[in-house]
């Protein structure tokens, strides 16, 4: 075991804001203890629960150890690695021989390391040779980088930094709950208002978010496309417009101004729920001073139209002039924590490294190059990540899984279980045996975050290094080492290598040239520069970094993007024409209310890890149903007693929460648990027609006493 004395920087394994933390090995190596990093800029120090308490999933009392493989008795038992990769091999090839490549799956994770997630698109296409790989970075933010790339031509989560946000003049934060979801964040907000900014919170909940701002709209869940166009048609009556930066920098305003004209402010409340004055002051407090930002999260863009939604917030910014200028812009808050660089480097349905189109010859011939095969023999764009699981068992059957846990975390969850469990061959790779492993043939147990190293990429685009600090227990390996092991069985014995270095390496050159341009980062750089933001081109040998043996590899990097063009082919920005239209499914005489989810601090994502933390189960133990007073004693609930929510894909019973801080049409729930408390049984997986974005946030649901 490693015993050094020193310690080793790095970053919290969970959310995109990737928090810098030093990690001290604890005496016998066997795990780490976390201490404050206040170097690092994006917190400074600061730490939320989940980041302090995250040595606990290293204990071998909660995580994985060695491989399981199912038995004939039909039950997971431990077995060497050389049979699990023998039986993960031979599942994989049979199918691919019987029913051809595309019969096998591959779904990775917003989780995994850029290296891992390189190395994993690669696998798919190079090793498999199969179109079908996604991943649940697609139910993250997938409809803000659509509408970001047919607006700007780019996609980076935040196109300025962090440290921006203080000093802009007003925030609009659309359905996000930063004090919740990433707590070290909430003090850019705090520094706003303290430095004489504004902040406007849109949420149909009164979170403690919402409790900062100095506007909070709640408007009714689903409507928040109609709110952006409303807000404009006001800014348009108002002369509030900026004639001179649509001029300049922009295109397709007369067709947007016309759409937005159609939303006149009473219709917006109407179909909103909120009133029209407070609109205008919403404009106002926009509208008033020199620079201003707008902000999105998983509210406006896990629905049916999340595309066309965000894009309404970014025609708002576009007609203002607050876009392409200095503390000024649209940017998306991701949530996973390389959720950004997760879908930069292939493991998307149609990307390849460096955010190249699969379906760009140029692009695929460089990246062939790259890999040393013929670019015929890359296959085309597969499914989407719902619509790939949705296959199981027909279409595709045979899945490898890593870092996913679709069981909780996948909308109608109870349909994608019967998915899952109707493959012919499931092997999954993660750190616990979650609900999703617990259903697999053959499960391998690989490393975590202080056991090994790798890049991610941050919300703003910043690429970070996390080291190793510890030595794994023995019996696991890397995901590195399952695809080169994987791949050499299945007959590809090179360009699979399980050093991290070496593989970001080649994704450097992989990278080069394509919208996010890694070729000039390295790891030297990255440790010098606390983070390096994309793109960054490889260059002529420049001034020595502050500690880079070989100086700067390429250029700077691009902290702000667009300050002098956008990433269109003339470098203006596109207004896109869009209109208010329902959710998929509203509220009837059978299902009258309405249902939206997220997030609690204390537990992240499907839980699968931090499920298994001690501490933060006794913050957040278990699901919860949030609901109104009124509702509450329309129904006959109270507080604490179960209550059963039902949508047209199934039934989930939790405790009754009761609050005035929720709005009384809508009902809330995390979903963060398995079993009868699952929100994603009730979930409804209509897609955006651009993103494949599934409707997470809103459905129809009736609510009573179970």
């Amino acid at each position: 075991m490693h015993t050094s004395d020193s310690a080793i920087d790095t970053h919290c394994p969970y959310c995109a804001l990737q928090c810098g933390m030093r990690l001290r090995p604890e005496p016998g190596g066997a795990t780490v203890a976390v201490e404050e990093r206040t170097d690092f800029p994006v917190n400074r120090g600061a730490l939320c629960g989940k980041g302090r308490t995250a040595p606990a999933v290293l204990s071998s009392r909660v995580r994985l150890t060695q491989p399981l493989v199912r038995t004939h008795a039909g039950q997971l038992e431990p077995a060497t690695w050389e049979e699990a990769l023998d039986a993960v091999a031979a599942g994989l090839a049979r199918t691919g021989r019987t029913h051809g490549p595309d019969a096998v799956g591959v779904f990775g994770g917003g989780g995994l390391t850029n290296e891992k997630a390189y190395a994993l698109g690669k696998f798919a296409r190079v090793a498999l040779r199969t179109s079908q790989i996604d991943y649940n970075g697609r139910f993250c933010m997938s409809s803000a980088a659509a509408a970001h790339q047919r607006a700007f031509g780019l996609d980076r989560g935040l196109p300025f930094p962090l440290a921006d946000i203080p000093r802009t003049g007003c925030v609009i934060l659309v359905g996000s709950n930063l004090a919740e979801t990433m707590p070290p964040a909430l003090r850019y907000l705090t520094e706003l208002k303290a430095g004489g900014g504004t902040l406007i919170v849109i949420d149909p909940r009164r979170t403690r978010t919402a409790e900062q701002a100095d506007l909070h709209l709640a408007p009714r869940p689903g409507t928040d496309l109609a709110l952006a166009l409303g807000l404009l048609h006001l800014i348009v009556a108002e002369g509030r417009v900026d004639e001179e930066f649509i001029a300049a920098r922009t295109t397709g305003w007369e067709e947007t101004r016309a759409a937005a004209m159609a939303h006149w402010p009473e219709l917006v409340e109407r179909i909103t729920g909120i009133p029209v004055p407070r609109l205008r002051e919403a404009v106002a407090l926009f509208c008033a001073p020199e620079s201003a930002m707008v902000l999105t999260a998983r509210g406006p863009e896990q629905q049916s139209k999340g595309t066309d939604t965000v894009g309404a917030w970014i025609n708002l910014c576009l007609a203002t002039g607050r876009a392409g200028r200095p503390l000024s812009g649209y940017g998306c808050l991701t949530g996973q924590g390389n959720g950004q660089g997760g879908r930069e480097h292939g493991q998307k349905a149609d990307q390849l490294p460096g955010y190249r189109k699969l379906t760009d010859p140029a692009a695929r011939a460089h990246v062939a190059e790259v890999w040393g095969v013929d670019p015929d023999s890359l296959p085309g764009p597969g499914r989407s990540a719902y619509e790939l699981l949705d296959a199981l068992g027909t279409d595709v059957k045979a899945l490898l899984l890593m870092g996913s846990n679709p069981v909780v975390s996948a909308p109608r969850a109870a349909h994608i279980e019967d998915r899952i469990r109707s493959l012919d061959f499931l092997a999954v790779a993660d750190v616990v045996l979650s609900e999703t492993a617990a259903l697999a043939d053959v499960v391998l147990p690989v490393t975590q975050w202080a056991e090994e190293t790798g890049t991610t990429t941050n919300l703003e685009g910043r690429v970070l290094l996390r080291r190793r600090a510890i030595t794994p227990p023995p019996g696991v390996r890397s995901d590195l080492d399952v695809l080169h092991g994987l791949a050499a069985r299945l007959g590809v014995e090179k360009g699979f290598p399980t050093e991290p270095e070496e593989v970001f390496e080649e994704l450097r050159r992989a990278s080069a040239g394509g919208p996010a341009d890694y070729s000039g980062i390295t790891y030297a750089r990255i440790e010098a520069e606390q983070g390096v933001f994309w793109p960054c081109p490889q260059g002529p040998q420049g001034p020595e970094g502050p500690e880079g043996p070989g100086g700067y590899e390429g250029s700077p990097g691009t902290e702000r993007l667009f300050l002098d063009r956008f990433a269109t082919d003339d470098g203006r920005a596109r207004f896109v024409p869009v209109s208010h239209r329902d959710a998929a499914e509203v509220p009837d005489a059978d299902y009258p209310l309405l249902l939206t989810t997220g997030r609690v601090v204390a537990q992240y994502q499907s839980g699968a890890q931090t499920r298994r933390v001690d501490e933060l189960n006794a913050a957040a133990p278990g699901p919860f149903v949030e609901l109104h007073p009124r509702l509450a004693a329309r129904i006959g609930a109270v507080e604490g007693g179960p209550l059963a929510v039902t949508s047209r894909r199934g039934r989930a019973v939790a405790p009754a929460r009761i609050t005035d801080t929720i709005r009384a049409d809508t009902v809330f729930m995390p979903f963060h648990w398995p079993g009868e408390g699952r929100a994603n049984t009730l979930t409804n997986p209509a897609l955006d027609p651009t993103s494949r974005m599934p409707e997470f946030k809103v459905c129809a649901v009736r609510v009573e006493p179970a």
